[in-house]
Order: C-alpha cells, then structure tokens, then sequence
C-alpha cells in the first residue's frame, strides 16, 4: 500500500472510530493489559512443552494457574483504592516493569511446578493493580460517547494475550523453546512502560488524600455483579487453562492445538471490540446483552463437550470459538456498564467486581482441573457450560438490584 492511500485510510478509519481511539493512551492500556494477562495464558498454553523439561500433572498446572488467580484476588480491592489515592498513570508505569521482572524469573528458574506456582502469584497482582488503574485511566482521559468501544478495546487485550498464547506454541515453543516465549513477553513489557506517559498532575499529599471525601459505593449489586463475572471467568478461566490440552488428548497435533486457542483468542478479540462499539449506540440494557452473550457461550461449552467426548474436530473447533468467543467476549462490555453506573468511583467499583473474576479464575482451573482428573475432558467442558449459564442469571439479578437501588 501506498503512502497517499495509506494516509487515505487512516483517515477514514479514524472518522469511523473517532480519533480519541487512535491515540497513545489506548495503545497503551492494551499493551499493559495484554501483558499482565500473557503469564497465565503463557503457562496455560506451553504445559506440553514446559513438560518435557520438568514433571507437571494436570492438577499441578491447575494449581499454578490457580495461584495466579489468587495473587490477583488478593490484590483487586485493594489496588483500586490505590489508583484512585495516586492516579492510573503511575501504577501504569510501574506495574510492566514488575512484570517484566517476574516474566524473566519464570524463564530462567523455573525447574518445577512449584516454583512455576510461586512466581505466578505476584504476576496476578500485577495484573490486578494494571487493570484497575487502566480502567480509571481510560475512564478520566476517554471521551464518554466513545468509552463503549474504549473499553471494548482495551478489554480485547485479554484474549489477545491468549492469541499471543496460542501462537507461542509453534512459533517459539516447537522451535526455540518454552521459556523463550516468556523471555519475549518480558521485552514487550519493558516497551510498554516505555510508552506509558507521564501524569498530567500533581501527586495530592498524603493528608490532604486522607482526608478528601471518598464516595460511597452500593455493595450490594455489585456483590451480586462480582458474583456474576466470578462465574463466567471461572468457566473462561478453566477451558483457557486446558484447552490445548485438551484438543492434544483428543488426538490433534500440538501445532493445530495451539491454532485452535489462537482462533479462539481471536474470536474473543474481535467480539469485545464489537459489542463495545455497539454499546455506545445504545443508551441502555448492557446487562441484558451480557447476560445474552453468557447464555450463546454455555451452548459453546456444551458444543465443545460433545465434540471431546466423541473426538470431533468438527464440533471442538466451533465449540471452542463460540466458548471463549462470544462467553467470554462480555468482558469489556462489562466494566463499560459498572463504570457508567459509578462514574465518581470507577477504580474502586471495577476493583470490588474483579475480585469475583479472579476468585472465579482462580477456582475455575482448580475444580475443573479436578474434574477433568476423575473423569474426563468432556465433563470438564460441561462443568464449564453449567457454571456459565449460571452467571447470566446472576448477571440479569444484579442489574435488577441496581436499578431499583438508582430508582430509589
């Protein structure tokens, strides 16, 4: 392509978009996210390979990427009430160069499972303290018509960190090795503080933070959300976990396997990018959408059950899309209604509905790790079909609390 039609294009694309999406402070809240987020795909999606340089069962992996979950946990309230005290631009030029540093570890020392285990569970903080303040980052510097498809965006950083994840497999696992595939991450997070800018304003003094009036937030819609996206990361958490594993058991190549977890990151890339830039052209009703898009992503895992079962690529490759496809492709969409609904609070409101996420993900490879242990992959999947229908009721319920509180 040309320079003048190139020019052309970016043009259009940016009339199409608005030009507050093709700036440097969306760029960079999707590389930090991506980057955060990459230590458990990672994990996830070289178990094959990580194998043959150290003993790792099943239920070990489970663990490892349990630990990482609950590293995260610990962390998501907390890191909320942090962003908001010093501002989203100065935890962001911290938290790469920490993971960054913890990305190298696991390359260079890991000998076992355990020490795998020891070091993901300070990458699930990173990616905590990194979600929370790119979510007030973008909420202060985005323009609010657009922040549907902002965060839609940002949100798709995720699954791209399981594509990265996927794609891992054959171009650097089956060639270089595992742990250059972690050294890789390492470098694109140094980049990533690199273009991290830097804060517009002031840090505020300590006492002056202590004694700011602090609004208030309803807890009890947002426990009932928190539970809601605990179960549907649990389900998304679970089959990310295994996935290749379990497409491997079925009887397809390594390479394909990882293709299949990249196709599936993928899917997930472009559904929250979508469904973000049609939020902004509703005014209302997200939740009623999220709890829709749970529902289509059960029938995935339910799909995708099947074809294990009856080892069909036919069926595995279609489930596996529309699973983590369109069930886990609510999760932009999903911080966009919580931010809209605490405009005055988003840190700590995203923070308190990301602690059941990642209770949801770290429980998620645990349990269905156990159950794909005692019986088999197929009844994991199914585990994994149940969990997520359940969090479309739950998803419907805490709308309905949060409406009737706003109402009164």
């Amino acid at each position: 392509m040309n320079e003048p039609s190139f020019r052309s294009t970016l043009a259009k694309l940016q009339q199409l978009i608005g030009r507050d999406l093709l700036t440097r402070d969306l760029i960079v809240a999707v590389l930090a996210t991506s980057m955060a987020s990459i230590p458990a795909f990672l994990v996830g999606t070289l178990a094959v390979e990580m194998r043959q340089s150290f003993p790792i069962t099943t239920q070990e992996l489970g663990l490892a990427v349990t630990s990482y979950y609950l590293g995260a946990a610990c962390w998501a309230v907390p890191s909320g009430r942090v962003a908001e005290r010093v501002g989203g631009v100065r935890v962001l030029k911290l938290t790469p160069v920490i993971g960054a540093l913890l990305l190298v570890g696991i390359a260079l020392l890991s000998s076992s499972w355990w020490v795998v285990t020891v070091l993901l569970f300070p990458c699930g903080m990173v990616s905590a303290g990194t979600a929370t303040a790119s979510n007030l980052f973008l909420a202060r510097r985005g323009k609010p018509s657009r922040q549907g498809a902002t965060f839609g965006i940002k949100q798709a950083a995720v699954p791209f960190a399981s594509l990265l994840g996927g794609l891992a497999v054959p171009a650097l696992a089956l060639t270089v090795g595992w742990r250059w595939a972690f050294g890789m991450a390492a470098a694109l997070s140094i980049i990533t503080a690199v273009l991290v800018p830097k804060p517009t304003q002031p840090r505020a003094p300590a006492t002056q933070r202590r004694t700011s009036l602090v609004p208030k937030i309803d807890k009890a819609p947002i426990v009932l959300l928190a539970i809601a996206i605990g179960l549907g990361v649990f389900s998304a958490s679970g089959m990310a976990a295994f996935l290749v594993s379990g497409t491997v058991h079925a009887g397809i190549a390594k390479g394909s396997a990882g293709l299949i977890a990249a196709l599936a990151g993928a899917a997930t890339v472009i559904v929250r990018i979508v469904s973000g830039f049609l939020a902004d052209r509703r005014a209302s009703s997200h939740f009623s959408v999220i709890a829709v898009m749970m529902l289509v992503g059960a029938l995935g895992y339910a799909t995708l059950a099947v074809g294990q079962h009856l080892k069909l690529s036919q069926l595995i490759i279609p489930g596996a899309v529309i699973a983590l496809g369109v069930g886990w492709g609510w999760n932009g969409l999903f911080n966009f209604a919580v931010i809209e609904r605490h405009r005055a609070t988003p840190a700590r409101a995203t923070g308190m509905t990301q602690l059941g996420g990642r209770l949801g993900g770290m429980l998620g490879p645990t349990i269905i790790g156990l159950c794909i242990n005692h019986f088999d992959y197929s009844a994991g999947w199914a585990l994994a079909a149940t969990t997520c229908a359940m969090a479309a009721a739950a998803v419907v319920l805490g709308d309905r609390v949060l409406t009737r509180r706003a109402a009164t």
